[in-house]
């Protein structure tokens, strides 16, 4: 499979010894993968998968990018991103109406000139009919456009999480748990193609109905045969829905920014982070097991959830 260069690798792996021992963990115990740190357009996961997916649009000569999402999407504010940096025009299909005062990732979409098409009231398949129908007005017009899926996520651009753990593999001798977001269902996927079922645990975020089907498809996908093996997901931290920030969320919010200096997003990060915290406290993380945090990036996103920053300005010390 062939890729273009986007991001900076290998990213860090980190020690969070302060953070650990709050959990009750040893200080060596707990470990964060910064895929928040790779560079381009703000950082995040999505750029793994767009250096597969943009590669393969290039290759079939398209010359715009047409993805879907939610309003504060990260893989859409980074499609745009890959687009100014690759030459390539970028339309965003996203949910939602257009806000009179723009915030996060949308205010990032425009800076980096993406045309974004507001869709009301949609789900996932109306968003991507929506955005399968402007690429055939873009055809008509002569203008070779290529169709990059919710999340960014496919069994070609899963690849792009398989090159993450092998990264991993490299970085730590010993690894009893990974810990990641579980969104559109691609990066999960590349992990345990790489890492196996046993060391991936992926937190449910709410972004899709039926996660645990999702990653076993996109798994299947990319090995041209069922998947079996049983794959290790916790759902319970979604709360009321995707978009609320939850009372566990929040408190994961807060102790890695006060423990280790470190932002998460609260509709990813944030839930990963939590589900964390859970997994240790109901003992299916234990203490002297080496547990990996993905940072899988989202820090415009926290500004663009007027819940989360009223409560994280709840926090001054006066």
């Amino acid at each position: 499979m062939n890729k273009i260069a986007l991001g900076t690798w290998n990213t860090p792996l980190e020690n969070l010894p302060r953070l650990a021992v709050a959990l009750g963990l040893n200080a060596e115990d707990l470990w964060i993968k910064r895929d928040d740190l790779s560079s381009l357009g703000g950082g995040g996961n999505k750029i793994r998968k767009l250096e597969y997916s943009c590669a393969k649009a290039v290759e079939q000569g398209a010359t715009t990018l047409v993805t879907v999402g939610a309003a504060q999407s990260n893989h859409a504010r980074l499609t745009a991103a890959a687009g100014a940096k690759l030459g390539l025009n970028v339309e965003l299909v996203l949910a939602g109406q257009a806000p009179e005062h723009p915030t996060g990732n949308i205010v990032l979409d425009g800076l980096f000139g993406a045309k974004l098409h507001w869709l009301g009231d949609a789900d996932d398949g109306q968003l991507e009919q929506a955005a399968q129908q402007r690429i055939q007005d873009l055809q008509q017009q002569g203008i070779t456009a290529s169709f990059i899926p919710f999340g960014g996520s496919n069994a070609y651009a899963a690849q792009g999480y398989v090159d993450c753990a092998k990264e991993l593999k490299q970085q730590a001798e010993h690894i009893d748990h990974v810990v990641v977001a579980l969104g559109s269902g691609g990066t999960m996927a590349g992990l345990v193609h790489e890492l196996g079922a046993d060391l991936v645990y992926g937190v449910h975020t709410g972004a899709v109905t039926d996660p645990e089907n999702r990653v076993r498809n996109l798994l299947a996908d990319m090995q041209s045969s069922d998947y079996s093996d049983t794959i290790r997901v916790r759902l319970d931290q979604v709360g009321d829905g995707y978009s609320a920030l939850t009372e566990p969320v929040k408190e994961a919010l807060r102790l890695i920014a006060q423990y280790e200096g470190i932002v998460l997003d609260p509709i990813y990060t944030g839930r990963a982070f939590a589900g964390l915290v859970a997994a240790v406290r109901d003992g299916t993380i234990q203490k002297g097991q080496k547990t990996i945090f993905l940072h899988t990036g989202g820090l415009p996103g926290f500004f663009g959830h007027l819940d989360v920053v009223q409560y994280a300005t709840s926090l001054s010390r006066v």
